[in-house]
């Protein structure tokens, strides 16, 4: 059987142009879908992967929320960060349309389009989170301020209470 490589998406050439240190981890997305299937291939708790989700305004703009994975986005927060009356998720095409990546393989870094990054604060204070590297079963970990720093992310209270 042949070891399967990780693939060279845009978010793993941001990490190599950045030269910042990450690992690679890849998975059965069809067997561990999502931030808590995820967690659980990687025996790590669900607080340790960042979700990266898609919102549109009632405008049409874009915006990213990066959530732990045992966490849900506020969208009445999100939209109260925005300073705007509403956010919704965005549906697959727009999601594909504003980062390029596929649903299921968004990740915060190599956006098609400059999106606004908005993250749960209680990332800042983990050491290392596992976000997705662009690929349906791919997950990068890497610190978390780096993540932050590369992803231009401004920290907010947008999780569900």
């Amino acid at each position: 059987m042949a070891v399967k490589r990780a693939p060279s998406t845009r978010a793993v050439q941001v990490l190599r142009r950045a030269g910042v240190e990450y690992t690679e981890h890849l998975f059965d997305y069809e067997r561990y879908p999502g931030a808590e299937g995820a967690a659980e291939y990687l025996g790590v708790h669900p607080h340790l992967t960042a979700k990266t989700i898609v919102f549109t305004s009632e405008s049409g703009k874009g915006v990213i929320a990066l959530m732990h994975g045992d966490f849900e986005v506020s969208m009445k927060k999100l939209a109260r960060e925005l300073e705007v009356k509403s956010v919704r998720p965005a549906d697959q095409r727009e999601a594909a349309r504003f980062t390029g990546y596929q649903f299921g393989g968004t990740s915060p870094l190599g956006l098609r389009t400059n999106l606004p990054v908005y993250a749960q604060a209680g990332l800042a204070e983990l050491d290392i989170v596992y976000v997705n590297g662009g690929s349906r079963g791919f997950l990068v970990g890497i610190d978390a301020g780096t993540l932050l720093e590369l992803t231009g992310a401004l920290l907010a209270d947008i999780a569900v209470d």
